[in-house]
């Protein structure tokens, strides 16, 4: 009977411990995931000469970094496929951040994609002061970042992406809306579980783990908050993050 409790325990023990591992791999991955297509599109500008012509020797080199960042961007893919996890327990470090600093700092690093992709990306600036939040910077950004990918992921060109952020009583709201394909009544219900795409997600873009609204949905609620999305017939789609001030 002890060693079956025994057993039991190491059996836990093991299952924490692999979680606490996919957790960390699922950030992590979708982290460099962004910050690598962010340098993608970068690199494709100098590519195809947007910025001006290259001497053949900087060609040779831009290539072959673009070519390297493909690779890692593949890699990421497959680290983000194979990770299964179902709880985020990472430790989180809490600390008062300048929220408004934080999402201008995130949408920075999709100008160069959204520019190339024809996708205007636009910035709602709050009017009124908007206080700083207790939370974790880069679990936030992941959050910030996840929300904005999907959006250029899943919008047309000449489509646009707004992005506002707003005081609502004792809370600090985000919201990312984009002029995409919208999210079809069958598939609402499991839009935030784990490893679902819905088929019009699919159809547009193959490419994908279905790990990024389940990753950020366990981050919002690890800080008490709560994410939701509104959409219309027309296939425009809000997703909105509410999180608590200081």
């Amino acid at each position: 009977m002890e060693d079956l409790e025994k057993l039991k325990t190491e059996n836990e023990m093991l299952k924490k411990a692999n979680e606490n591992k996919s957790d960390i791999i699922s950030i992590t991955a979708h982290q460099l995931r962004t910050s690598l297509s962010a340098l993608k599109w970068i690199l494709k500008m100098f590519v195809d000469e947007e910025i001006g012509k290259l001497t053949s020797e900087q060609m040779e080199l831009v290539r072959k970094a673009y070519t390297s960042n493909e690779r890692m961007l593949a890699l990421v893919n497959d680290l983000l496929t194979l990770n299964r996890s179902e709880n985020i327990t990472i430790p989180y470090n809490f600390k008062k951040v300048d929220i408004l600093q934080l999402v201008e700092q995130t949408l920075f690093e999709f100008y160069g994609e959204t520019n190339n992709k024809g996708i205007e990306l636009i910035f709602l600036k709050p009017e009124t002061i908007i206080p700083s939040i207790n939370c974790d910077e880069e679990m936030i950004r992941v959050v910030i970042q996840n929300l904005i990918e999907n959006s250029i992921k899943y919008s047309n060109a000449n489509g646009k992406i707004f992005v506002s952020l707003s005081q609502k009583e004792n809370n600090v709201q985000i919201s990312v809306h984009d002029t995409g394909i919208g999210i079809k009544n069958e598939d609402k219900d499991n839009i935030f579980q784990k490893f679902f795409r819905a088929p019009n997600a699919i159809e547009k873009d193959a490419v994908g783990s279905g790990l990024g609204l389940y990753t950020t949905r366990n981050i919002v609620e690890k800080h008490n908050g709560k994410i939701w999305f509104e959409d219309t017939q027309s296939g425009e789609t809000t997703f909105f993050v509410i999180l608590p001030i200081l």
